[in-house]
């Protein structure tokens, strides 16, 4: 699957100097198309019209076919194919997306539908899990298209299509081998939207930690602080406790999981990363792979509005990756499930 950031990273944002969270971890990447912190123009000069046809309906992979002789516009160009009947996606929702990408000389861009390495049959989907914006973020998906998500209903189907000038501008990777005429295209499915609170957190009366396991202490809008057991050594396996039951529906592999969270080093208790110090709530697709297999094995089967605290050793968390700065620590995290999307 294609990667936009440019990070030659063990996962899509680095941690702790780029936005994306400690959670994450890798995706193939065989073409890194974009620039990373760098954003698109305003892809202005002549308006064009859709010139692809795209054939297939919602949740299948779709068909793209150029007809010979066919032009890339050079500004973006949206076009609605299947009119969905959900809700209206708006600028700052979080969406989980389906999408399938390639030049219009065929040269294939990445798929949601293209299975990771190593997935089982009957695997969810690896999909684009994401705060609508027109900024660049490292994501999977250019600017222009991320922002033509906006406007769209849930269940719809559209296109974006025009030149790498148009849909990236001055972010194109010059490394890619895609130059700024060629002409590119998105088809991207709206699978869900979700309005979320930044601030919102798990309600309710906590339990207390069960032996062996650290001290959770939520505070209001800041991170939670974690304290580690003095004299407890890390364990060895994957830990884990619901602090707070909630009543929402249960987590499911494939699910674009809404969470608040902290994360701190077993070995010395001291924060790395935290959802309330990049904006609040956040979202990551959960039983793909998108992001480290402790996280991976401890949410699924949670439940919305639940509180979850997860001691990772390292062989589920960066211990495959030596060069992480986090592959030798036990990783222990606080999360409120806050929502799906």
């Amino acid at each position: 699957m294609l990667n936009l950031s440019g990070a030659r990273t063990p996962h899509p944002r680095s941690f702790p100097k780029h936005t994306r969270r400690a959670a994450v971890a890798a995706l193939t990447v065989p073409l890194l198309l974009i620039t990373a912190a760098c954003g698109s123009d305003d892809g202005k000069g002549s308006s064009g019209e859709a010139v692809v046809k795209v054939t297939g309906k919602p949740g299948a992979q779709p068909k793209i076919t150029v007809p010979k002789g066919a032009k890339p516009s050079d500004t973006a160009v949206t076009k609605t194919l299947v009119q969905g009947k959900g809700a209206t996606v708006k600028k700052g929702d979080l969406v989980r997306l389906d999408f399938a990408a390639q030049t219009m000389k065929g040269q294939n861009l990445g798929s949601s539908w293209t299975p990771q390495p190593g997935a089982k049959p009957g695997a969810p989907r690896t999909q684009v899990v994401s705060e609508v914006t027109d900024q660049m973020t490292q994501q999977m998906l250019p600017p222009k298209v991320m922002s033509a998500v906006a406007g769209q209903k849930v269940g719809s189907r559209f296109e974006v299509e025009g030149t790498a000038k148009a849909l990236i501008g001055a972010g194109l990777n010059p490394q890619s081998g895609i130059k700024p005429g060629d002409g590119l295209v998105w088809v991207v499915d709206v699978v869900g939207a979700k309005k979320v609170d930044k601030k919102a957190k798990a309600e309710g009366k906590q339990a207390d930690p069960e032996s062996g396991m650290p001290e959770v202490t939520a505070a209001d809008e800041k991170a939670a602080k974690i304290t580690i057991p003095k004299g407890e050594k890390a364990p060895k396996g994957l830990e884990q406790q619901v602090l707070i039951k909630g009543k929402g529906p249960e987590v499911k592999a494939g699910d674009g999981l809404i969470a608040q969270y902290t994360g701190v080093k077993w070995e010395d208790g001291k924060k790395f990363d935290s959802s309330w110090d990049h904006g609040g709530a956040t979202a990551f697709q959960i039983g793909t792979g998108q992001v480290v297999q402790g996280w991976d094995k401890a949410l699924v089967g949670k439940h919305v509005g639940d509180r979850v605290e997860i001691v990772i050793p390292p062989k589920l968390g960066y211990g495959a990756s030596p060069q992480h700065e986090l592959a030798k620590n036990t990783l222990v995290f606080s999360v409120d499930i806050v929502g799906t999307v």
